[in-house]
């Protein structure tokens, strides 16, 4: 399993907007071939920022599959408006630890 991360910043305010959008746009990534899990976290420390984490079976589920399914246009309508600015996914291979 590979993980997608990408640290989310959202706009100041918008935080309540945007976690219902997130729970509005979760099935159009759950049911993807190749997904494994997701994980959406408030930071601690800093408002209107979240890690999101995504397991795939491999970059290609979400590179060449997400991206280029019929689903990722409503993912991005729903969601990429709340971002200032674009987050960078960045992908992660196995843990180190067994």
């Amino acid at each position: 399993m590979i993980i997608e991360q990408a640290l989310l910043q959202v706009k100041p305010g918008q935080s309540g907007q945007f976690v219902e959008a997130m729970q509005r746009a979760r099935p159009l990534i759950t049911a993807q071939p190749g997904f494994q899990s997701i994980e959406v976290r408030p930071a601690v420390d800093a408002s209107d920022q979240y890690l999101l984490l995504v397991g795939w079976d491999c970059v290609e589920s979400h590179r060449d599959g997400f991206r280029k399914s019929p689903d990722y246009p409503r993912w991005r309508a729903l969601l990429h408006e709340f971002y200032d600015p674009m987050p960078t996914v960045t992908y992660f291979g196995p843990s180190i630890f067994s």
